[in-house]
């Protein structure tokens, strides 16, 4: 029980509480508690400070709990009155949201991409701290906190300081220990994660194997690097110190310095501060590592914010915003564009035949056939359920018309995959275009369009409707 996640839900519409009942009953990663008044809310989140999500019904939930979204993830759930509840949601700027029909892998994800973000925001914070103490600890003023950075100045002040050729702070990496990458070397900024074979590094190989530092005098005369020996008189390398950089008590890099200064050795002061230096950069070093993996993490956020999770297309709300923007360059420029709506036929009966597994599989796959028959300038999206929606810039009434019909017969003739009998898939499509004098902004394309399809399905379904002009 100490290891579930916190959520707090906040609605009052029946479907959506019974979705949710049922996704929680049980759960092994969720506790979740039932609120009703926005009193009882604020009261509830007062009292636990590890809330992971508020889960609420839109748009009424939704617009009461306005000025809590700013301090917990939301995720919002239209079951009625779907183009209000999502007119709510864009302007609300909520991240997750689900549309009905719901489905629990659905909101699984949603709770899983709100998890990792809340995470990602929460370690970020904590490098920023790590970042700020590296600086102080080296003593280097900077006013980035991008850990390659912090790197580079330590190779550099420390190469300075020393007046040693060469300086680099290299990575270990545990799954493949044969080789290393070269996160920072003072001889270019720019140089980053070059992979060097340990092989023609035996002075490495013995840090990483001793977890000690070693000092070689001579270069030229050391057992150590007989096996190198070449290498050593072509680049003429005399001494070399490799220091471990130790994080949690475990090597995650080296601090490697070569001179080629022929009087003498690295004295003992110079060593004391090769280690403080290695010491101080270990959080850094570490954070590198961090640093990479949260922009991988981002980016995949960033998707996430903009696709839909089931069929891998973008999703409702970055097409409102898609939209909002085409409709303006539409009326500046003078542009045709117009709009389609889909909605599969029958898809209920294929649910209730196959199960809801092989919907999934047939929404997926329609999804990505429509996807692949059209332009890269058109913006194609799920608008819930088993309805899609199409902009097409620069389109005017007649090439949507002749698109749409197009699109009908290659989803008409597509043999889907997950449907072991012969069954044709047909869709029900309503079009709208902006030279239509009754569309004075991009809610009346959306909505002309909508009627345009329910009047495809009145009359027979299979087929195209255009709102004339």
């Amino acid at each position: 029980m100490g290891n579930k996640k916190e959520v707090v839900i906040y609605s009052n519409d029946k479907e959506v509480n019974t979705f949710l009942k049922s996704f929680f009953k049980n759960n092994q990663n969720y506790n979740a508690k039932f609120i009703r008044s926005s009193n009882s809310l604020k009261k509830e989140l007062s009292f636990k400070k590890k809330i992971v999500a508020i889960l609420t019904d839109s748009p009424y939930g939704l617009e009461e709990i306005q000025e809590l979204k700013q301090k917990y993830p939301v995720i919002a759930l239209v079951s009625k009155n779907i183009t209000q509840g999502i007119h709510t949601i864009v302007k609300s700027d909520v991240e997750c949201y689900l549309i009905s029909p719901f489905h629990k892998d659905d909101l699984e994800n949603k709770l899983g991409v709100i998890s990792v973000g809340k995470k990602w925001i929460e370690t970020l914070y904590e490098c920023g701290n790590n970042h700020h103490a590296v600086v102080e600890l080296a003593t280097l003023f900077s006013s980035t906190l991008d850990p390659h950075e912090v790197l580079y100045l330590i190779v550099r002040k420390l190469a300075e300081i020393i007046k040693v050729d060469r300086c680099s702070i290299l990575s270990i990496n545990s799954i493949d220990p044969q080789y290393a990458n070269v996160i920072s070397t003072y001889e270019d900024p720019k140089i980053t994660n070059i992979r060097i074979d340990l092989r023609k590094y035996p002075e490495i190989r013995k840090v990483l194997n001793s977890r000690e530092m070693i000092v070689v005098k001579d270069a030229s005369k050391d057992p150590l690097m007989k096996e190198v020996q070449d290498i050593i008189k072509t680049v003429g390398i005399r001494s070399i110190v490799v220091i471990p950089v130790i994080f949690y008590d475990e090597i995650i890099g080296t601090l490697l310095l070569r001179t080629s200064r022929k009087k003498h050795t690295f004295t003992d002061k110079e060593i004391k501060m090769c280690l403080a230096l290695a010491n101080a950069s270990a959080n850094s070093l570490y954070n590198a590592f961090l640093y990479e993996n949260l922009n991988l993490e981002k980016s995949k956020l960033e998707k996430f914010a903009i696709t839909d999770y089931l069929t891998g297309i973008y999703n409702i709300r970055y097409f409102y915003n898609r939209i909002e923007e085409e409709f303006s360059r539409s009326e500046r420029y003078r542009l045709p564009l117009s709009c389609m709506m889909f909605d599969i036929d029958y898809f209920k009966r294929i649910n209730d035949t196959f199960g809801h597994r092989v919907g999934d599989i047939i929404l997926r796959e329609f999804a990505q056939l429509v996807k692949m028959h059209t332009r890269r300038s058109d913006i194609f999206a799920r608008y819930g359920g088993e309805e899609f929606i199409l902009l097409l810039p620069q389109t005017d009434e007649k090439g949507a018309f002749v698109e749409a019909e197009r699109l009908r017969n290659i989803i008409k003739n597509h043999h889907f995959d997950a449907l072991k009998k012969k069954i044709n898939i047909t869709v029900s499509i309503g079009v709208a275009c902006s030279t239509n004098k009754k569309i004075r902004n991009y809610d009346d394309l959306i909505n002309i369009a909508d009627n345009a399809m329910f009047a495809a399905k009145h009359a027979g379904r299979d087929r195209v409707v255009i709102n004339p002009s």
